[in-house]
């Protein structure tokens, strides 16, 4: 396979990840997305599949800061629909930093 075929398939694959997410309740995969840490605090973070540059990535999860607890945690994308308004609104006054 040429270079230009593999980054092809690359993009594609990551496009379908993107759109799946999405179609399953992920609004923000691809872009600003809700997490939750593994304590339980709520923050906004790029969520960019087959990216990250300030986290370690663990299959459906990532290993990086949460800037609610200044603390090193799992964390994972949380469902629009799974949140409250409430939820919502304190996760989008906390965002951690602003690379993927």
């Amino acid at each position: 396979m040429t270079a230009g075929i593999v980054i092809g398939v690359i993009a594609v694959a990551l496009v379908i990840g993107t759109v799946t997410a999405r179609r399953r309740g992920y609004s923000g995969i691809g872009g600003d997305t809700i997490v939750r840490c593994s304590k339980g605090h709520l923050f906004t973070t790029i969520w960019v599949p087959g990216a990250s540059l300030k986290s370690i990535r663990l299959g459906t999860a990532r290993f990086e800061h949460c800037p609610v607890g200044h603390h090193w945690a799992l964390v994972t994308a949380v469902k629009d629909s799974d949140l409250t308004d409430e939820e919502k609104r304190f996760a989008g006054e906390h965002h951690d930093v602003r690379i993927p």
